[in-house]
């Protein structure tokens, strides 16, 4: 059976996060997008078989590879999107990113709420996308679907039909730091670079993915996952702070903006959403990552823990 949509008075603004029990709550309203973001890197159709198998009613299904990031093209591509030139998961162009969100019933005043079963890594990606082309309407579900799934909420096999909507983009350039900006902050500490892989591919222990192992040249190490309790949910906002202390402590000392990467632009959404969360704003993503900056023989890499 078809969800029937719901109306009523507009939902209150949302942060970054909101709880099963939230969107239980309002699961089915017009003005409410549910995206589905499930994926894992070393099979890249388990999120749409997952997906297709059950999903939180009324979701739409987005792919990493296939919707949120477009084929990889060399770094002088003047047709890419932007920070076009490397990474495993590069942007798409605005126009792009502008087309299928429209297409999946997103526009103005639209609340989308994005999961995945991965503790937000590959929701975030989405969550800083939309946030890039300024719709500030937009959280991830703590927990994600495994939350979902915990207490009983009900799933379905069915793939709605989400009418269509205009997504006019608003781009925010200054939520991107580029390959030049990177390498000025390595050489000169103008800005702090957070690297938000695991310890061990930061160090340069094992590195399953890249080619090159190691980390940008002055980049401190916090992973993703130190943002999550035991449980899997987002630790309360003065525990983040307190994790992020001394970072916000040297930045604010000398004045610097705090660049953040991972990988390929993925996971280090989800530290630029925690660093938010903690009160420190306006952290700039790198969208390469350590995939683009390695594929580069004369950029610089350490290895070891950071000094």
């Amino acid at each position: 059976m078809t969800q029937e949509r719901k109306v009523g008075q507009p939902l209150d603004r949302v942060g970054n996060l909101v709880s099963v029990a939230w969107l239980s709550r309002h699961l089915g309203r017009d003005d409410l997008v549910v995206a589905d973001c499930r994926f894992a890197l070393d099979d890249p159709e388990a999120g749409r078989r997952a997906y297709e198998r059950d999903h939180i009613p009324g979701a739409v299904y987005f792919d990493l590879e296939k919707d949120l990031s477009r084929p990889v093209s060399p770094a002088s591509d003047p047709s890419g999107g932007p920070g076009s030139g490397g990474g495993r998961h590069p942007l798409p162009s605005v126009e792009e990113m502008a087309a299928l969100f429209g297409a999946t019933g997103i526009g103005d005043g639209t609340i989308v709420i994005c999961y995945d079963d991965h503790g937000g890594s590959m929701a975030a990606r989405l969550w800083w996308m939309l946030r890039y082309l300024g719709h500030r309407q937009v959280a991830l579900l703590d927990g994600g679907y495994t939350a979902w799934r915990a207490v009983g909420l009900p799933v379905t096999a069915e793939v709605p039909n989400p009418s269509p909507r205009t997504f006019i983009p608003r781009p925010q350039p200054h939520m991107i730091a580029t390959m030049d900006e990177v390498r000025r902050a390595s050489a000169t500490g103008e800005a702090i670079i957070v690297d938000s892989r695991t310890p061990e591919r930061y160090r340069g222990d094992v590195e399953p993915i890249d080619p090159v192992a190691g980390h940008i040249p002055g980049a401190i190490n916090l992973p993703w996952n130190g943002n999550l309790n035991e449980n899997g949910l987002f630790r309360e906002p003065d525990q983040l702070t307190h994790r992020f202390a001394l970072l916000w402590q040297e930045a604010q000392k000398g004045k610097k903006d705090v660049i953040v990467h991972c990988g390929s632009g993925v996971t280090g959404c989800l530290n630029v959403l925690a660093l938010e969360r903690a009160g420190i704003p306006g952290a700039r993503l790198f969208v390469g990552g350590w995939s683009e900056w390695c594929s580069h023989p004369e950029n610089p890499i350490a290895r070891g823990d950071r000094a």
